[in-house]
C-alpha cells in the first residue's frame, strides 16, 4: 500500500482540530475559574489509527507504520473521589459541631450568667432578704421584701424554663423543616435523581456530561452537611446515595426514597438536632437539671418553715405560696423569734446553689467543647477543600501556560498544512499530461 496523496493534509488537519479543542477547553476553564463546584477539564489526546506501509521488497524489511494524526479521545474533568469522600465525612462532622455550638450558645444566653438579672444573683438576693428578716423579725417591710425576692426568683425560674422549652421547640421545628415535605433533604434528593437520569442518557448517547457531574458532586457536598453521606457509583454512572442511618438508599438511579426515619447516629446537622432534643440530649439535660434545682430550693426552704413558702415541683411551676402576712421569722408563736429566718438564710451556698452552679458549669463546658470541635473541624475541612482545589480547581497561571502551549501546537499544525499544500501545488504545476 502506498501513502495516500492527501494523507499529510489530513494529519495536519487533525492537529489543528485537536489543538483548537484543547484551546477551547482551556478557555472554558478560565471562564469558570470562579464558578462554584466547577471541576477543571482537560482534553485527552490520543494518536489516530496508524497507516500500515508494507515493505517494497523482501530485502527492505517487514514494512512500517505511519502516524495519521491525533484525535481528542475525551474532555474529562479532573476529580479525586477519595478527597470527595473525605470532605463529605468531615463536612458532616463540622455541621454537627456547628449545630451543637449554635443551640448550646442559645441556651447559655438564656441563662445569662453572670448578670444582675440571672438566677445566681436572684438566689443571692433571696437569701439576703431572709437575712434581713432575721435581723428584724417583726418588720412588715422585711416580710414584704422576702415575698418580693421569692416571687422574682420564682419568675426567673419560670422564664428560664420557658426559654429552654422554646429553644428545644425551635430545634425540633428546624429538624422538621429540613426533613419535611419540600425541605432541603427532599429537594437535594430529587435533584440528584434527576441528574442521575440525565447523566445516564447523556453517556448512553456518547456525550460527556461534565457539567451535570459537577452539579451532582456539588449537591452531594451540600447533602453531607445534613447527615452522613455514602456514595456508590453504578456501572451506568448513576450514583446510589445512602443518607445518615436510613434503612434504604435515599437516591437510587432516578428514584427517591424519602421520608425515612433517622436517629442521632445519622451525623451532620440532623443528627445533632436529634441528639440535642432527645431524652438524653443536652437540652433535656438542662431542663431536668433546672427542675432539680427548683425542687431542691423549694424543699430546703419549705422544711425550715411552719408554712410552705414555695409551691410547685419544677422550674416552670415554681411559685410563692404565701403572702407577706403569712411569712413567719420563727416556727414558734413567740414574738421576736428569728430561728426560721436564720435557717433559711443559712441555706446560702447549699444544695440549690451548688446544683445550679454545677448546671451552669456543665453548660459552659459543653459550649467550649462544641466550639473547639467546630474550630478544629473547620480547619480540617478547609485543608481538605484546599487539597481538592489543588486537584480540581482552575489555576489561571497554569491555564495561561497551557494556552501558549496549545497555541504553538496550533501554529505548528497550520505550518505543516501550509507546507503540504505547497508541495501538492508544486506537484500539480510541474507535472504535465503526456499525449495531449
Amino acid at each position: 500500500m502506498t501513502i495516500p496523496t492527501l494523507q499529510g493534509l489530513q494529519t495536519a488537519l487533525s492537529g489543528l482540530i485537536a489543538e483548537q479543542t484543547a484551546l477551547d477547553t482551556a478557555g472554558n476553564n478560565i471562564a469558570n475559574a470562579a464558578t462554584e463546584g466547577y471541576s477543571r477539564e482537560t482534553a485527552l489526546m490520543q494518536p489516530d489509527q496508524p497507516l500500515d506501509i508494507p515493505a517494497i521488497s523482501s530485502f527492505t524489511g517487514t514494512g512500517a507504520q505511519l502516524g495519521t494524526g491525533v484525535d481528542v479521545a475525551s474532555i474529562t474533568r479532573v476529580r479525586n473521589q477519595y478527597l470527595d469522600a473525605q470532605y463529605r465525612a468531615q463536612n458532616s462532622a463540622l455541621a454537627s459541631a456547628t449545630a451543637q455550638a449554635e443551640v448550646l450558645q442559645q441556651a447559655q444566653s438564656a441563662f445569662n450568667e453572670p448578670s444582675s438579672t440571672a438566677l445566681a444573683s436572684q438566689l443571692s438576693s433571696f437569701w439576703s432578704a431572709w437575712n434581713s428578716l432575721a435581723e428584724s423579725p417583726t418588720s412588715e417591710a422585711a416580710k414584704e421584701a422576702v415575698v418580693a425576692a421569692g416571687e422574682q426568683l420564682a419568675s426567673t425560674f419560670n422564664e428560664l424554663a420557658g426559654e429552654l422549652s422554646q429553644i428545644a421547640a425551635q430545634t425540633s421545628e428546624q429538624y422538621e423543616a429540613l426533613t419535611g415535605e419540600g425541605g432541603e433533604v427532599e429537594d437535594y434528593a430529587k435533584q440528584l435523581a434527576e441528574l442521575n437520569t440525565q447523566i445516564r442518557l447523556a453517556e448512553a448517547a456518547g456525550q460527556q456530561p461534565n457539567e451535570m457531574l459537577d452539579r451532582r458532586d456539588e449537591l452531594l457536598d451540600k447533602l453531607s452537611s445534613l447527615a452522613n453521606v455514602t456514595v456508590t457509583e453504578q456501572p451506568d454512572h448513576t450514583d446510589t446515595v445512602y443518607f445518615g442511618d436510613a434503612a434504604e438508599p435515599l437516591v437510587q438511579a432516578g428514584n427517591v426514597d424519602w421520608p425515612q426515619e433517622l436517629s442521632e447516629a445519622a451525623g451532620g446537622q440532623l443528627g445533632a438536632l436529634l441528639e440535642l432534643t432527645g431524652p438524653k440530649g443536652a437540652l433535656s439535660g438542662l431542663q431536668s437539671g433546672l427542675d432539680e434545682v427548683a425542687e431542691a430550693l423549694a424543699a430546703t426552704v419549705n422544711e425550715q418553715l411552719a408554712t410552705p413558702f414555695f409551691s410547685g415541683e419544677t422550674a416552670a411551676t415554681l411559685t410563692v405560696a404565701v403572702t407577706p402576712a403569712e411569712v413567719k421569722a420563727s416556727i414558734g408563736e413567740a414574738a421576736g423569734g428569728n430561728e426560721a429566718a436564720q435557717a433559711v438564710a443559712a441555706l446560702r451556698g447549699g444544695a440549690a446553689e451548688q446544683g445550679y452552679a454545677a448546671l451552669v458549669e456543665r453548660l459552659g463546658a459543653s459550649v467550649r467543647t462544641a466550639r473547639d470541635d467546630q474550630s478544629n473541624l473547620q480547619t480540617t475541612v478547609t485543608a481538605i477543600e484546599d487539597q481538592r482545589q489543588s486537584v480540581s480547581g482552575v489555576s489561571l497561571d497554569e491555564e495561561m501556560t497551557n494556552l501558549v502551549t496549545f497555541q504553538r501546537g496550533y501554529q505548528a499544525s497550520a505550518r505543516t498544512l501550509t507546507v503540504m499544500s505547497e508541495m501538492l501545488e508544486t506537484l500539480i504545476e510541474h507535472t504535465g499530461v503526456v499525449g495531449l
